[in-house]
Protein backbone atom coordinates (compact mmCIF):
# COMPACT_ATOMS: atom_id res chain seq x y z
CA UNK A 1 0.00 0.00 0.00
CA UNK A 2 1.04 3.20 -1.16
CA UNK A 3 1.61 6.07 1.21
CA UNK A 4 -1.40 8.37 -0.26
CA UNK A 5 -3.46 5.04 0.33
CA UNK A 6 -2.28 4.89 3.75
CA UNK A 7 -3.56 8.78 4.09
CA UNK A 8 -6.97 8.25 2.92
CA UNK A 9 -7.36 4.88 5.28
CA UNK A 10 -6.12 6.75 8.32
CA UNK A 11 -8.70 9.65 7.17
CA UNK A 12 -11.35 6.86 7.00
CA UNK A 13 -10.78 5.39 10.38
CA UNK A 14 -10.76 8.92 11.94
CA UNK A 15 -13.75 9.20 10.52
CA UNK A 16 -15.84 6.04 11.47
CA UNK A 17 -13.94 6.27 14.97
CA UNK A 18 -15.78 9.75 15.33
CA UNK A 19 -19.45 8.23 13.92
CA UNK A 20 -18.76 5.49 16.73
CA UNK A 21 -18.78 8.04 19.09
CA UNK A 22 -21.62 9.64 18.44
CA UNK A 23 -24.51 7.96 20.29
CA UNK A 24 -27.28 9.25 22.16
CA UNK A 25 -25.72 10.70 24.83
CA UNK A 26 -22.74 12.32 23.15
CA UNK A 27 -22.96 15.17 20.27
CA UNK A 28 -20.56 16.29 18.22
CA UNK A 29 -19.92 19.65 20.19
CA UNK A 30 -19.13 16.90 23.36
CA UNK A 31 -16.53 15.17 21.45
CA UNK A 32 -12.59 15.58 21.94
CA UNK A 33 -10.14 15.22 19.34
CA UNK A 34 -8.18 12.73 22.42
CA UNK A 35 -11.41 10.65 22.14
CA UNK A 36 -11.57 10.19 18.58
CA UNK A 37 -7.72 10.00 18.40
CA UNK A 38 -7.64 6.71 20.75
CA UNK A 39 -11.32 5.34 18.98
CA UNK A 40 -9.55 5.39 16.27
CA UNK A 41 -6.20 3.95 17.42
CA UNK A 42 -4.00 6.91 16.13
CA UNK A 43 -1.41 9.66 18.51
CA UNK A 44 -3.25 12.61 18.91
CA UNK A 45 -0.73 14.87 16.98
CA UNK A 46 -1.66 12.63 13.84
CA UNK A 47 -5.19 13.54 13.72
CA UNK A 48 -3.65 16.89 12.27
CA UNK A 49 -2.39 15.10 9.54
CA UNK A 50 -6.20 14.99 8.06
CA UNK A 51 -8.16 17.58 10.12
CA UNK A 52 -7.35 21.31 11.03
CA UNK A 53 -9.67 20.60 14.04
CA UNK A 54 -12.35 19.20 15.72
CA UNK A 55 -14.93 21.41 13.73
CA UNK A 56 -13.27 20.25 10.21
CA UNK A 57 -13.76 16.47 11.31
CA UNK A 58 -17.49 17.48 12.06
CA UNK A 59 -18.08 19.03 9.00
CA UNK A 60 -16.85 16.33 6.92
CA UNK A 61 -18.69 13.76 9.05
CA UNK A 62 -21.70 16.15 8.28
CA UNK A 63 -20.99 16.02 4.16
CA UNK A 64 -20.70 12.18 4.76
CA UNK A 65 -23.94 11.71 6.29
CA UNK A 66 -25.48 13.78 3.24
CA UNK A 67 -23.67 11.68 0.66
CA UNK A 68 -25.21 8.62 2.60
CA UNK A 69 -28.49 10.15 2.15
CA UNK A 70 -27.98 10.84 -0.85
CA UNK A 71 -26.97 7.15 -1.92
CA UNK A 72 -29.87 6.05 -0.08
CA UNK A 73 -32.31 8.10 -2.46
CA UNK A 74 -30.71 6.60 -5.67
CA UNK A 75 -31.09 3.00 -3.78
CA UNK A 76 -34.77 3.90 -3.33
CA UNK A 77 -34.89 4.49 -7.03
CA UNK A 78 -33.58 1.47 -8.22
CA UNK A 79 -36.00 -0.34 -6.04
CA UNK A 80 -38.84 1.67 -7.94
CA UNK A 81 -37.51 0.76 -11.33
CA UNK A 82 -37.66 -2.68 -10.65
CA UNK A 83 -41.27 -2.47 -9.49
CA UNK A 84 -43.43 -1.38 -6.43
CA UNK A 85 -45.24 1.57 -4.57
CA UNK A 86 -42.53 4.40 -4.61
CA UNK A 87 -43.85 5.91 -1.13
CA UNK A 88 -43.86 2.47 0.37
CA UNK A 89 -40.14 1.79 -0.86
CA UNK A 90 -38.70 5.05 -0.09
CA UNK A 91 -40.00 5.03 3.81
CA UNK A 92 -39.03 1.27 3.94
CA UNK A 93 -35.46 2.26 2.47
CA UNK A 94 -35.22 5.40 4.84
CA UNK A 95 -36.19 2.83 8.30
CA UNK A 96 -33.50 0.38 7.07
CA UNK A 97 -31.05 3.37 6.51
CA UNK A 98 -31.75 4.60 10.19
CA UNK A 99 -31.43 1.07 11.92
CA UNK A 100 -28.17 0.29 9.99
CA UNK A 101 -26.94 3.90 9.96
CA UNK A 102 -28.61 5.34 13.40
CA UNK A 103 -25.23 7.73 14.38
CA UNK A 104 -25.31 8.93 10.65
CA UNK A 105 -28.90 9.97 10.99
CA UNK A 106 -28.37 10.91 15.03
CA UNK A 107 -25.95 13.60 13.54
CA UNK A 108 -28.03 15.15 10.63
CA UNK A 109 -31.15 15.34 13.52
CA UNK A 110 -28.93 16.75 16.39
CA UNK A 111 -26.81 19.39 14.19
CA UNK A 112 -30.07 20.24 12.48
CA UNK A 113 -30.84 22.48 15.80
CA UNK A 114 -27.44 22.23 17.07
CA UNK A 115 -25.23 25.05 18.73
CA UNK A 116 -23.06 25.72 15.78
CA UNK A 117 -24.13 27.66 13.30
CA UNK A 118 -21.25 25.95 10.79
CA UNK A 119 -23.02 22.40 11.30
CA UNK A 120 -26.60 23.68 10.83
CA UNK A 121 -25.68 25.53 7.82
CA UNK A 122 -23.76 22.35 6.52
CA UNK A 123 -27.06 20.08 7.81
CA UNK A 124 -29.53 22.21 5.88
CA UNK A 125 -28.03 22.17 2.40
CA UNK A 126 -27.77 18.49 2.71
CA UNK A 127 -30.94 18.19 3.58
CA UNK A 128 -31.80 21.14 0.52
CA UNK A 129 -29.68 18.15 -1.69
CA UNK A 130 -32.05 15.46 -0.60
CA UNK A 131 -35.17 17.86 -0.94
CA UNK A 132 -34.17 18.90 -4.46
CA UNK A 133 -33.28 14.91 -6.08
CA UNK A 134 -36.81 14.24 -4.22
CA UNK A 135 -38.65 17.35 -6.17
CA UNK A 136 -36.94 16.45 -9.30
CA UNK A 137 -38.48 13.07 -9.37
CA UNK A 138 -41.97 14.07 -8.22
CA UNK A 139 -42.01 16.54 -11.45
CA UNK A 140 -40.69 13.65 -13.57
CA UNK A 141 -43.25 10.95 -12.07
CA UNK A 142 -46.44 13.24 -10.96
CA UNK A 143 -45.67 15.55 -13.70
CA UNK A 144 -46.35 18.49 -11.16
CA UNK A 145 -45.09 22.34 -11.44
CA UNK A 146 -41.79 22.25 -10.24
CA UNK A 147 -43.49 25.20 -7.25
CA UNK A 148 -45.35 22.92 -6.09
CA UNK A 149 -43.19 19.26 -6.15
CA UNK A 150 -40.87 21.52 -3.92
CA UNK A 151 -43.03 22.28 -1.59
CA UNK A 152 -44.71 18.48 -2.04
CA UNK A 153 -41.10 17.04 -1.62
CA UNK A 154 -40.35 19.56 1.78
CA UNK A 155 -43.28 18.54 3.71
CA UNK A 156 -42.09 15.33 2.67
CA UNK A 157 -38.99 15.20 3.74
CA UNK A 158 -39.90 17.21 7.16
CA UNK A 159 -41.99 13.92 7.97
CA UNK A 160 -39.91 11.47 6.85
CA UNK A 161 -37.49 12.88 9.22
CA UNK A 162 -39.95 13.66 11.86
CA UNK A 163 -40.71 9.94 11.77
CA UNK A 164 -37.00 8.96 11.44
CA UNK A 165 -36.27 10.51 14.80
CA UNK A 166 -39.31 8.79 16.41
CA UNK A 167 -37.60 5.53 15.46
CA UNK A 168 -34.39 5.92 16.42
CA UNK A 169 -34.07 4.03 19.62
CA UNK A 170 -36.69 1.94 19.32
CA UNK A 171 -37.81 -2.03 18.85
CA UNK A 172 -38.77 -3.29 15.11
CA UNK A 173 -42.46 -3.39 16.08
CA UNK A 174 -42.15 0.64 16.93
CA UNK A 175 -40.07 1.11 13.67
CA UNK A 176 -43.20 -0.90 11.56
CA UNK A 177 -45.85 0.86 13.03
CA UNK A 178 -43.87 3.92 12.27
CA UNK A 179 -42.93 3.60 8.61
CA UNK A 180 -46.91 2.39 8.26
CA UNK A 181 -47.92 5.60 10.34
CA UNK A 182 -46.05 7.98 7.91
CA UNK A 183 -46.91 5.75 4.29
CA UNK A 184 -50.92 6.93 5.24
CA UNK A 185 -49.72 10.56 5.88
CA UNK A 186 -47.11 10.58 2.94
CA UNK A 187 -49.97 9.37 0.82
CA UNK A 188 -52.46 12.48 2.06
CA UNK A 189 -49.61 15.11 0.98
CA UNK A 190 -49.01 13.36 -2.44
CA UNK A 191 -52.81 13.77 -3.50
CA UNK A 192 -53.06 17.05 -1.54
CA UNK A 193 -50.27 18.28 -4.23
CA UNK A 194 -52.33 16.74 -6.97
CA UNK A 195 -55.48 18.51 -6.08
CA UNK A 196 -53.68 21.67 -5.30
CA UNK A 197 -52.02 21.61 -8.61
CA UNK A 198 -55.88 20.92 -10.78
CA UNK A 199 -56.70 24.10 -8.93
Amino acid sequence: MNRQEQKLQTRQRIVDAAFSLLDEDKSLSAMSLREVAREAGIAPTSFYRHFSDINELGLTLVDEAGLALRQLMRQARQRFEAGGGVIDISVDTFMEFITDNKNVFRLLLREHTGTSAAFRAAVAREIQHFTEELSDYVVLQLRLPRHIATMQAEAMVKLVFSAGAEALDTDKISVAETAKRVKVQLRFIQLGAVQYSLR
